[in-house]
């Protein structure tokens, strides 16, 4: 067995159901968080324009990336189909949040994001390991397989 095999063996072991609602909320907190990227993405682009000048067709793709990465990823994500396909497209993004955005408000600064997006981290790390839970739709569709009858 190799790494990501017991990877995805420990995960199916060691999975509440608990968790899945916290999925489920994390899933949609970043579709929410894809909508309003998008409603302030110029915000953004004006900000990155300040670090990295010349490339504002870089920073439009960015932009249009984490939009995307965010609503699919987190629709993904809520109902945990393709969850760590899912994880793999947001852990960027938010390690770029952490770094680049929220490093210049600081930590402890009233309503400050920095808390949020360590959590959403931490929660899209776990996912990517345990994977998706017993209520999800990989669940669902691996289960309605292994009842098909064979022929």
């Amino acid at each position: 067995m190799n790494l990501l095999q017991k990877m995805e063996y420990w995960g199916d072991r060691h999975h509440p159901k608990w968790l899945d609602i916290f999925r489920f909320a994390l899933g949609i907190f970043l579709v929410y968080k894809g909508v309003e990227f998008l409603e302030n993405m110029g915000t953004m682009i004006n900000q990155m324009r300040g670090l990295l000048p010349h490339i504002y067709f870089s920073l439009s793709l960015l932009g249009h990336y984490i939009v995307f990465a965010h609503i699919v990823g987190g629709l993904m994500l809520a109902f945990g189909f393709g969850t760590r396909a899912s994880c793999i497209m947001q852990i960027p993004i938010l390690i770029g949040a952490i770094f680049f955005i929220n490093s210049s408000e600081g930590m402890f600064n009233s309503y400050s994001q920095m808390i949020i997006t360590v959590v959403c981290l931490l929660g899209l790390i776990y996912f990517l390991i345990a994977g998706n839970g017993p209520w999800s739709v990989d669940r669902f569709l691996v289960e309605k397989e292994d009842k098909r009858p064979e022929f």
